[in-house]
């Protein structure tokens, strides 16, 4: 087996993976497994492309499944109206969804000196706790936890309670709280509201600025399957001079996403008075077919992280709208607009995207 092994259920994870390795000595190259979770992302042909890149040893799929594929954890999660019950409940829960996983585990997990799991609220992190298994926690997302703390968002009420069991191993809580993650890796902790003993600070801005020319290759040949063409795309001067990239999310229903995007393209296609050309970059998980429905602009493969785009030379935007993507890694934009919750009122009840302010 190799020494470590980065889980990743997103093409950001997996990027950011690859800059840990890059940033590594060359001689450790290749020691490095990669596992690419199925559940929530299509990662395509990544799989075969990070292979050949020698980076990794090896790269493995991950048939990674949720608690709703087992029927039988459904009781489990039924509200009793009673703390205490429903603590017991949990309990259970925990262990048994941990053991339900087993036979989707497709490497011997507790042969990893090191194991790097992003996003372990997902069913792996139950799997490690349930197992006893030692891992490292990274972000799921740029400074994600400073727009929603997903910890203590999905235990609010009495979470110092649930923070002393998720300690002792009773129950799980991602982030930096089980008993078998060692830290919790996140961009800056200076944003972070609430602190929590296992955060460390490594700013991802480093692991970009110590890329030299072959580590910028390699990241593109992994993630780019068409370079020429994505590079003929954002070079093209026919059109209007201004360009406007709008990054999509998977937000709402299809419809109502539709009609987001639509409002955003209306209202920041015009830079300084003129027209922009507007580009789209769809996200992985998002499934709106945004070139059937927006013939008139240029959509981008959704295969690939946006920072990717960082590495493309001569590359420049006026303007990047996101409405919940966190735009600060962005280097190749004069102006960054991040939406936000308020925005998202117009489409959909705040209480679904809006945390609850008493989180303990």
């Amino acid at each position: 087996m190799g020494s470590r092994i980065y889980i990743c259920h997103t093409f950001y994870h997996a990027y950011i993976a690859c800059l840990k390795e890059l940033n590594r000595h060359r001689a450790q190259w290749g020691e490095a497994d990669l596992m690419l979770s199925s559940m929530s992302n299509d990662f395509g042909n990544l799989k075969e492309r990070a292979e050949r890149s020698g980076l990794f040893r090896r790269v493995v799929s991950f048939d990674e499944k949720e608690e709703t594929f087992f029927p039988e954890l459904a009781p489990l999660k039924k509200d009793t109206g009673n703390l205490f019950t429903n603590m017991i409940q949990r309990i259970r829960f925990t262990r048994r969804f941990g053991k339900l996983l087993e036979p989707y585990i497709p490497v011997d997990l507790g042969a990893y000196a090191d194991i790097y799991v992003f996003c372990d609220s997902d069913p792996i992190g139950y799997y490690l706790s349930t197992h006893k298994i030692h891992y490292h926690a990274l972000e799921d997302g740029l400074d994600c936890i400073r727009y929603y703390d997903t910890a203590r968002y999905d235990n609010r009420g009495h979470f110092g309670l649930k923070a002393w069991m998720a300690a002792r191993n009773l129950i799980f809580i991602q982030n930096g709280y089980s008993k078998y993650c060692l830290d919790m890796e996140v961009n800056d902790i200076s944003v972070l509201s609430y602190p929590c003993p296992k955060y460390i600070e490594k700013p991802r801005k480093e692991l970009t600025e110590g890329l030299d020319g072959e580590g910028k290759r390699i990241l593109v040949s992994i993630f780019i399957e068409n370079r020429e063409e994505l590079e003929g795309v954002l070079s093209d001067r026919s059109g209007p001079s201004c360009r406007v990239l709008v990054l999509t999310e998977p937000l709402c229903d299809l419809g109502t996403r539709e009609r987001i995007f639509r409002d955003i393209i209306e209202r920041y296609q015009w830079v300084q008075k003129k027209k922009a050309r507007v580009i789209l970059k769809p996200h992985p998980r998002d499934m709106l077919d945004y070139k059937a429905l927006f013939p008139e602009h240029i959509v981008l493969d959704k295969g690939f992280p946006m920072e990717i785009l960082n590495l493309v030379e001569g590359l420049s935007f006026d303007c990047v709208v996101s409405v919940f993507t966190v735009p600060d890694a962005i280097r190749f934009a004069k102006e960054k607009v991040f939406l936000g919750e308020d925005f998202m009122d117009r489409y959909e009840e705040p209480k679904i995207h809006r945390q609850n302010e008493q989180i303990y």
